[in-house]
């Protein structure tokens, strides 16, 4: 009978599902060859071999024990001692080099299982190596519970600008930007949309066309890594009445294989970020408020400038939901799930 335990996260409602003990034996010295390897030879990151690690994503992931929105996280080792641990980042696809709504449901996680160390009130720093890098977690503690979390990020930077694509729904120019992975930016009301659930199905479709069109562009390449190259994710976005603090905006985020991030995405909410700061929409000291299409609702600005971008802090909320203990009769005659 095999069996896995699993601490489940929402954040700004997207799902986590931890994974911190009784995993297989995953090679590397780095998160970042644990990812390689996790990839198998010849894989890619949407296309992964087959391993006994890829198999306990298989049934975290899909139905009945998982969905097809479902993500997670294999905690690792770090790279060394500057961080409290690693984390390889898996959705129904495969894996993925960034995920922040993921730090900061690892931050909260963190803490509450007393991993490190956190007042009462206060904050508390979670200090995680990705795949892209070293991230950290601050939580944010008010008589003794998480009030809610800052991601800062790799620095991200804008690496192509009105790169056109031809869609069913006509040409438009995308901006592109790295976060820890790379995104693609375009206004929705460019394609005849709007950010609304009642649109998803044509929101979703042309995110996927937007990213396949996409493929191989340059714009999209890391200059030091292949694994964290290519086009991760579509941001369609509009905006919305500026607040106070700044500026305002909705967005879905359209990923791997038509998969939409039910908040407003954490890293994609980084990259977002740089192309603002870039425009002159978001002047230091400014607030994005980024809304998902449910709702939610991240804040994020940028922090410094770095040599290879800007860092930013994307500030959410993220609630445990579950404590699973899954198993797998040797006799079920669905051992790898399905995907409808």
């Amino acid at each position: 009978m095999t069996e896995v335990r699993t601490v489940d996260h929402h954040t700004a409602g997207e799902p986590f599902r931890i994974v911190h003990e009784g995993l297989p034996p995953i090679p590397g010295d780095t998160v970042a060859e644990r990812f390689a390897n996790a990839l198998g030879a010849g894989g890619a990151p949407t296309a992964p071999r087959r391993s006994p690690l890829d198999d306990v994503r298989r049934l975290l992931v899909r139905e009945p024990r998982g969905h097809a929105g479902m993500y997670g996280g294999f905690v690792v080792p770090p790279d060394d001692e500057g961080a409290h641990f690693g984390v390889l980042f898996w959705h129904k696809d495969g894996y993925s080099t960034a995920c922040g709504h993921g730090t900061m449901a690892l931050g909260a996680w963190a803490v509450e299982e007393g991993v490190v160390a956190a007042p009462e009130d206060g904050t508390a720093q979670v200090r995680i190596d990705v795949p892209s890098g070293r991230v950290t977690a601050t939580v944010h503690r008010e008589g003794g519970r998480t009030t809610a979390v800052t991601f800062r990020n790799v620095p991200a930077r804008v690496t192509a600008r009105a790169v056109r694509v031809v869609t069913a729904l006509g040409p438009v120019d995308v901006d592109l930007a790295y976060a820890g992975a790379c995104y693609a930016s375009v206004p929705a009301a460019r394609l005849g949309l709007a950010v609304d659930r009642a649109e998803l199905p044509q929101l979703v479709a042309a995110g996927q066309e937007i990213r396949s069109a996409l493929a191989g562009h340059p714009g999209s390449r890391h200059p030091d890594n292949p694994l964290l190259s290519g086009v991760y994710g579509v941001i369609l976005h509009e905006d919305l009445p500026h607040t106070d603090d700044g500026p305002a905006q909705r967005n879905i985020t359209v990923f791997a294989d038509g998969q939409f991030d039910r908040s407003p995405c954490g890293s994609g909410t980084s990259a977002r970020l740089a192309l603002l700061a870039e425009d002159g929409h978001l002047p230091p000291g400014r607030t994005l408020r980024h809304e998902s299409i449910a709702g939610t609702v991240f804040t994020g600005r940028t922090v410094s400038d770095a040599a290879d971008g800007t860092f930013t802090e994307i500030t959410g909320t993220t609630y445990r939901t579950g404590v699973h203990r899954f198993v797998l009769d040797p006799h079920d005659d669905l051992p790898e799930g399905f995907l409808p």
